[in-house]
């Protein structure tokens, strides 16, 4: 099954925000070659980001960010999470230069030599969001401090943690978020050939 099994009948702007939601009216191809729907679907359009999870190969650490999220409002133990550095792509940008631009803005460093690690669908029930993750070596020694852009209501604290010490906040459930529990597990699979042995 493909794009061409999905007929898309109407597409209207129901509520246009800091956000988008669009409502869908749609019919696909069933397993069986017939056809269902029409039916709605309601389409909260959020587009492309990119994350990166930086490294300091030489300290074994990695450098993470911390902001408030309004969708973890309800998190039992903070709002404010530990992430990858991370941003929207705007139109016309590579996921390359979305990379560089959000390392300079949130964590005041410009990344060496991208990895890409993955690209997944975040919640494609309902939302068309993407994420492509990469890794990229930095040297951690000076990097901390608040960064993020004023006009962007952005406060976000950069944090430097050694490896060992991330992996346990994972497993305690301190890092909770998709992006950054896909890197640190990409990297528990590559750290022999990241860190410098």
């Amino acid at each position: 099954m493909s794009k061409d099994d999905v007929v898309e009948e109407s597409r209207k702007t129901v509520y246009q925000g800091f956000f988008r939601m669009d409502k869908v009216t749609l019919r696909h191809r069933r397993f069986n070659g017939e056809w269902i729907g029409p039916f709605h679907r309601e389409l909260f359009e959020r587009g492309e980001a990119v994350c990166v999870l930086l490294v300091d190969p030489v300290r074994e650490a990695i450098v993470l960010t911390e902001q408030f999220r309004i969708g973890a409002l309800e998190d039992e133990r903070s709002p404010w999470l530990l992430e990858l550095v991370a941003g929207m792509v705007e139109p016309g940008e590579t996921y390359e230069e979305v990379a560089v631009r959000e390392c300079q803005e949130e964590a005041g460093c410009t990344p060496a030599a991208l990895r890409h690690i993955t690209t997944y669908w975040v919640s494609p029930g309902g939302t068309n969001e993407r994420v492509a993750i990469y890794c990229a070596s930095v040297n951690s020694a000076d990097m901390g401090g608040i960064h993020g852009l004023e006009e962007e209501h952005e406060d976000i604290r950069v944090i430097t943690l050694p490896f060992s010490d991330a992996l346990k906040a994972l497993e305690s459930g301190v890092i909770n978020n998709a992006a950054t529990i896909i890197a640190l597990q990409w990297l528990t699979i590559h750290q022999k050939e990241v860190f410098q042995r």
